[in-house]
């Protein structure tokens, strides 16, 4: 896993000209250790960390063995759109930033530096957000950007501007293709939607590795071991999740892989209309309550119906548990 830096901006460690030609230095202590400075960078959101990224991170670990540094990802916590549009609900990420370290780290990123989004950070003309973060704080010798990549207050700052900071500041840029699939660009936007259709075939085929639910496993109705199928019912969650549905997935415990069915939604054969997230580990008995479950989802294997009697929905799930452990198997 990539190693996690966290950063913030404040005004006192706003960046100060010394004179007219020399660029804005850091007024105060790095908050970057040495280890992650002299390298390559890159910023975004990478919620998701989808194929796209994956080609993009590619070209940030060439360049990075090209200046003999580091690489780097920069990102943000919260993601910015949560302080630029209140008055929209926000929204769930595709993947904590350990998730998302996790899987950068895999593709060969050194570190990830976390920005606290903050209204002062926000409000960083382009010029004053590239001289704080690449020149002062990661002293960068090479960054790579998407093509529609946009920084600073009011996203004034374009690949345009950014070539011409990068010139001045002796900074090589590669400014990356965008990815595209089906003859459509592979972006979080599209994962996001697909994923509200229940399509996880198709998500996890724009990630570099399966979907995943984490939560911690809490006290149910324990309605489902009465029935011979115990779940562990997940509790707060931190991801989005895909509609209501029942669902096949993965589940790794004591180092070994299990076949798991998932139900997200309400059940509406006990007529309970909230929403929840239960797994049932196939194949597996053991308590898991107080512990973090990590799910891989796999597959949609159908729509949440009404039963009109028990005898009728443990057939189902019979039916249900025995797709999950085939559709597994095949993973």
């Amino acid at each position: 896993m990539s190693t996690v830096i966290p950063l913030s901006f404040s005004t006192s460690s706003r960046p100060e000209k010394s004179s007219a030609t020399e660029p804005l230095r850091s007024a105060v202590p790095m908050a970057v250790p040495d280890g992650a400075r002299r390298g390559s960078v890159t910023i975004g959101n990478f919620d998701g960390v989808h194929q796209g990224h994956a080609q993009l991170v590619s070209q940030l670990v060439t360049a990075a063995k090209t200046v003999r540094g580091p690489a780097v990802v920069v990102t943000f916590d919260p993601p910015p759109i949560h302080l630029l549009a209140q008055d929209l609900e926000p929204r769930l990420p595709l993947t904590t930033i350990q998730r998302r370290a996790e899987l950068l780290g895999s593709l060969g990123v050194d570190y990830v530096i976390v920005l606290q989004t903050t209204p002062e950070l926000l409000k960083l003309p382009a010029k004053d957000f590239f001289d704080w973060l690449i020149v002062s704080h990661l002293d960068a010798k090479a960054m790579v950007e998407g093509p529609n990549f946009r920084f600073g207050y009011q996203r004034s700052g374009d690949t345009q501007v950014l070539k011409a900071l990068c010139s001045g500041a002796e900074v090589d840029l590669t400014i990356a293709e965008a990815t595209r699939f089906d003859e459509a660009m592979i972006s979080s936007t599209r994962i996001r939607q697909l994923l509200n259709d229940g399509d996880i075939e198709a998500v996890n085929e724009l990630l570099t590795d399966h979907y995943q639910i984490r939560g911690l496993v809490s006290t149910g109705e324990r309605r489902g071991r009465t029935l011979g199928f115990p779940t562990a019912n997940l509790a707060g969650w931190r991801t989005a999740l895909p509609c209501d549905g029942v669902y096949c997935g993965v589940v790794k415990l004591d180092g070994k892989h299990y076949a798991a069915a998932i139900n997200i939604g309400p059940n509406p054969t006990f007529d309970k209309s909230g929403q929840k997230v239960e797994v049932h580990v196939v194949d597996w008995d053991g308590d898991l309550y107080g512990s973090e479950l990590t799910v891989e989802l796999v597959d949609r294997l159908r729509a949440i119906k009404r039963f009109e009697s028990l005898d009728a929905l443990k057939s189902q799930l019979t039916i249900d548990i025995s797709r999950c452990r085939e559709i597994a198997a095949r993973h």
